[in-house]
């Protein structure tokens, strides 16, 4: 549908389909969601005709010429104003692709993807089970086999399975446990505050730089977000310099 198509005439007022998307622009997303049917948008024309309706009525009655009204006005015109001229300032800050080169370059230690491990596990109560199901395995049962059959963890469902996890995510003795061990190698029974884990690590990943294009989106916005707030802060001081600043409180 063109924006500039004609939805409604109220008066000599048109309402446009911009004007509907612009309502509808100005929703949060969940209740938008709620409009973008067919009946949905029939609803929200039926309150810009209203809107439009109290609009008419206010010029007829000289409700803009009331004083209150043009008070509250010039305080809505003051405050756009101010929003509008920081807006101008901050819209002149610009990041160029040789400023991000740099600074990766130049911090590259903060830009790292943790050391990273793939592990299954069984859980039991006692170190005692936890030897015990070791020497089954050590005899030809199947570490899945034995996680299915031993394990009190809910990963008993994937045969131990825990999946991919970074330093952090696991309690320290587990942990440690894991980031020290050899591929495909069994552990001995680990204590920590759940029970004894038997652990099986199957990858390991060493900690590495995020590669430059990785991370010049998100390097982009911080860059560009730190500029446009130095240029307010400089500006600031600038104009405080022009005007005088009392302040009471």
């Amino acid at each position: 549908m063109n924006n500039k198509q004609v939805l409604a005439v109220v008066g000599s007022r048109e309402i446009t389909n911009e004007d509907l998307q612009l309502l509808i622009r100005s929703l949060d997303p969940q209740r938008a969601a709620q409009f973008q049917s067919e009946e949905g948008q029939k609803r929200l024309l039926e309150e810009l005709v209203n809107q439009e309706l109290f609009y008419l009525d206010a010029i007829d009655h000289g409700l803009d010429q009331d004083e209150a009204y043009k008070q509250e006005l010039k305080k809505v015109q003051e405050s756009f104003l101010k929003q509008y001229a920081i807006n101008h300032l901050v819209k002149t800050a610009a990041i160029d692709e040789k400023e991000l080169a740099d600074y990766y370059e130049a911090n590259k230690d903060h830009f790292m993807n943790p050391a990273t491990a793939k592990a299954s596990h069984i859980l039991v109560d006692s170190q005692e089970e936890a030897e015990n199901i070791i020497a089954e395995i050590q005899e030809g049962l199947s570490f899945q086999e034995a996680a299915e059959k031993y394990s009190k963890c809910p990963s008993k469902a994937q045969g131990g399975n825990l999946g991919s996890f970074s330093r952090g995510q696991m309690v320290p003795e587990f942990e440690e446990a894991v980031f020290n061990m050899e591929k495909d190698e069994i552990s001995a029974p680990v204590k920590t505050q759940f029970g004894y884990h038997i652990i099986q690590t199957f990858e390991h990943k060493n900690e590495e730089t995020k590669s430059f294009e990785e991370v010049k989106g998100q390097l982009a916005q911080q860059m560009l977000a730190q500029k446009q707030h130095s240029l307010y802060l400089d500006k600031v001081n600038e104009l405080k310099n022009n005007y005088e600043v009392k302040v009471n409180l």
